[in-house]
């Protein structure tokens, strides 16, 4: 399978931070969801990607392209939406085509066009009048109208209503169908990335602590429930993490089915990635 992105010990040091030293891959065809906690490294990893920023260490390829020294193709390659909104907010949609069909050079008006009928959107209308949602909208729409194939999304959904929000999603899975396209998708809506996410990437203080299936993780991890009398039955080398609450402890485990043959009378429960992140970050061990 072809790789989309290829990071090799991509460190990045701030006097107060360190994204430190990731190496992972991510194959071509597939949705990839990117987690963790605010100023986890989230944004600077996106940044280190797009060329934004300047890295310490560690090479980055797209499409076996380094990004640095191919900045042109990586610009035509890659969809933006970040979180922030980079479009000037006196802009109609109908400027921002003006602008954009000068930028790239596989620019598709109609499509662009036919995004803004999707949702709903005047091209007259100016970005500050619109809701965030909206903006967020005419963003995505941007994105995809220069026919990238790679997408990196910084909260795309944010601000979005749940019929909205299915919506995109959708347009997110017929994307990569013909297995050539890619998303990277950074998002604190964690249910969205259950839905539609094939990849999971895990951060947490510039550490890289999950790479693996979306699949993988439902399956193999789960949350076993006790009572704090029962706690120290629990073989210590079982579990992952701890919580203990007012009235019971959660205990992150690994490989469901071998520990509910263990623990035949404890509750374990399956997981979601919101349980895991909260459970990896302020968890004990």
């Amino acid at each position: 399978m072809n790789k989309a992105i290829e990071i090799k010990n991509l460190t990045k040091e701030y006097s107060s931070f360190k994204l430190d030293n990731i190496s992972l891959n991510i194959p071509s065809g597939i949705i990839v969801g990117l987690i963790g906690k605010n100023g986890a490294g989230k944004t600077t990893f996106i940044k280190s990607i797009l060329n934004i920023i300047h890295t310490n260490k560690g090479t980055i390829k797209l499409y076996n392209n380094n990004s640095k020294q191919n900045e042109q193709k990586t610009k035509e390659d890659i969809g933006v939406v970040l979180d922030n909104m980079f479009f000037p907010e006196i802009l109609t949609p109908k400027d921002i085509n003006s602008i954009m069909k000068d930028i790239y050079k596989n620019w598709d008006k109609n499509l662009f066009y036919e995004y803004l009928k999707k949702f709903g959107i005047q091209d007259n209308q100016t970005l500050k009048t619109m809701s965030k949602g909206m903006r967020k909208k005419v963003e995505i729409a941007s994105s995809l109208s220069h026919k990238p194939k790679l997408l990196i999304l910084d909260e795309p959904t944010s601000g979005l209503d749940p019929v909205s929000r299915n919506e995109i999603l959708e347009i997110f899975q017929d994307f990569v169908n013909d297995e050539e396209h890619t998303i990277l998708f950074s998002t604190h809506i964690t249910s969205d990335l259950e839905y539609i996410a094939d990849q999971i990437i895990f951060i947490d203080d510039g550490k890289l602590l999950i790479n693996s299936s979306r699949d993988e993780i439902i399956e193999n991890y789960g949350i076993l429930k006790c009572d704090p009398s029962l706690f120290d039955k629990i073989d210590k080398k079982d579990f992952i993490y701890y919580i203990k609450n007012k009235y019971h402890y959660e205990i992150l485990i690994y490989d469901k089915n071998k520990m509910s043959k263990k623990y035949k009378d404890f509750i374990i429960d399956k997981i979601t990635l919101e349980e895991l992140m909260i459970l990896m970050i302020k968890g004990e061990k």
